[in-house]
C-alpha cells in the first residue's frame, strides 16, 4: 500500500521566453486573396498555372465589397489591416497593382483601416515597386524566401537565388517597411542543416515576422511528378515537426514574430487539392511548439529528481494565459515522454487553479 502513494511535487514554470516569437497583436486582418497571376516563376511544388481557371481575380470592386463585409464583422476598438496573400503582388502588372492598391488606401486614408500587407517575390523588388507601394500605405512586405541554400532553389525551381532574398530584404528594410519572410521545411535536396542555416542567415537581416511551412505534395505539380516516379521524398510528419522545431528553437534570442507556422485544411493550397501527400497536419503548429516547451520540462524533472528521492508525481504551475494543451502536448506526446523516461505522472495546472 505504501508502494502506491503518490509524493508529488509542484513546480511552477515560466515560458514566457520560449514562447515570446508567438505572441501576436491584437488587430485584425482582412485577407484578400489574389491568385499566382502575378508569378511568372512555376516552382516545383506549386500548381496554380494549373488551377488558375478555377479561381476567380478579384477586381477593385470586389477588393472594396470585401472590406466593407470585414469591417462589419469586427466587435471590438483594434487595428485593422488589409493583406493580400497568395500570389506575387508586385508582378502584377502596375495598373493592376494601383488599382487594388486603391481600393485598400481609400480606407486607410478614411482611418477605417490603419494599414496594407502584401507578398511577394525577392525578384520582384525593385526601388520603383517600394516607392509605389510606400504612396499607398502598404506598411508590411512579406517575401517568399523558401531557402537560402541556393542548391534547394534551384532544384525546386525557383527562379531566384539567395542573394535576391539578401538584397530585396535591405531595400525593403531601407524603404522602412515592415519585413516578413516566408520559409518551407522538406524541399527537394534540403536537409536540417540547409533550413538550419536559412533560419541563421534570414534573422541577420533582421524580419519582423516568420511565417513556416511545411512542404506539401500537390496533384498537378512537379513535385508531383517528381514523388511518383521515386525522385522525391516527403517529409514525414515527425521530421517537419524537427525540422520546424530546429527553426523555431533559433529564433528565441531574436525579436521576429513567428505568425504561421503549418497549413491548415481552410488554406487555399488545401481547398482546391483532392489529393495532398506529405506532413498534413492541422495542429503542425502544437506539435512544433510542445516539442520547444518539452526542452524546458525535460530540464525541470531532471533538476527536481535530482535533489528530491521518492517523487512520482509532478504537478507544473503555469501561467493563466498560457493553454494548459501547449505544455502536455497533442495527444498528451508530452505526457507520454515523460512517463516514459523518468516513470512519473506529469500534470499541469494553470496558477488560478492551484
Amino acid at each position: 500500500m505504501h508502494s502506491n502513494q503518490k509524493n508529488s511535487i509542484d513546480i511552477p514554470i515560466d515560458f514566457g521566453i520560449l514562447l515570446k516569437n508567438f505572441s501576436k497583436e491584437k488587430q485584425y486582418t482582412i485577407p484578400i486573396f489574389i491568385p499566382h497571376v502575378g508569378c511568372k516563376n512555376e516552382c516545383v511544388f506549386c500548381n496554380q498555372k494549373k488551377i488558375s481557371g478555377q479561381t476567380k481575380i478579384p477586381d477593385k470592386n470586389d477588393i472594396k465589397d470585401t472590406i466593407e463585409k470585414y469591417i462589419e464583422k469586427f466587435k471590438y476598438d483594434r487595428k485593422i489591416q488589409v493583406a493580400f496573400f497568395g500570389g506575387s503582388f508586385t508582378g502584377l502588372n502596375i495598373s493592376k497593382q494601383i488599382d487594388y492598391l486603391k481600393s485598400a488606401y481609400g480606407y486607410v486614408k478614411n482611418k477605417k483601416v490603419e494599414s496594407i500587407r502584401l507578398s511577394t517575390r525577392p525578384d520582384y523588388i525593385s526601388v520603383r515597386t517600394l516607392k509605389l507601394l510606400k504612396k499607398y500605405g502598404v506598411k508590411s512586405i512579406e517575401i517568399g524566401v523558401q531557402s537560402m541554400s541556393n542548391d534547394v532553389l534551384t532544384v525546386s525551381k525557383r527562379g531566384h537565388q539567395r542573394t535576391d532574398v539578401i538584397r530585396a530584404a535591405r531595400l525593403i528594410k531601407l524603404f522602412g517597411f515592415d519585413l516578413g519572410f516566408q520559409i518551407m521545411v522538406g524541399l527537394p535536396k534540403s536537409t536540417e542543416k540547409t533550413e538550419i542555416d536559412t533560419i541563421k542567415t534570414l534573422l541577420l537581416l533582421k524580419p519582423k515576422e516568420l511565417r513556416v511551412y511545411p512542404v506539401y505534395v500537390i496533384e498537378q505539380s512537379e513535385l508531383f511528378d517528381m514523388y511518383k516516379e521515386g525522385e522525391y521524398e516527403p517529409l514525414s510528419l515527425d521530421d517537419a515537426i524537427d525540422r520546424g522545431f530546429y527553426i523555431v528553437n533559433e529564433c528565441k534570442n531574436s525579436d521576429v514574430k513567428i505568425i504561421k507556422l503549418g497549413l491548415q485544411s481552410t488554406d487555399e493550397i488545401t481547398q482546391n487539392n483532392e489529393k495532398i501527400v506529405g506532413p498534413v497536419c492541422d495542429n503542425y503548429a502544437e506539435y512544433v511548439i510542445a516539442k520547444l516547451l518539452l526542452e524546458e520540462i525535460d530540464l525541470k524533472i531532471k533538476e527536481v529528481l535530482s535533489k528530491n528521492e521518492n517523487v512520482n508525481k509532478v504537478n507544473f504551475i503555469v501561467s493563466k494565459d498560457i493553454p494548459i494543451s501547449l505544455v502536455v502536448g497533442p495527444k498528451k506526446v508530452n505526457v507520454d515522454y515523460i512517463k516514459k523516461k523518468y516513470n512519473v505522472e506529469f500534470k499541469v495546472k494553470n496558477t488560478e487553479n492551484r
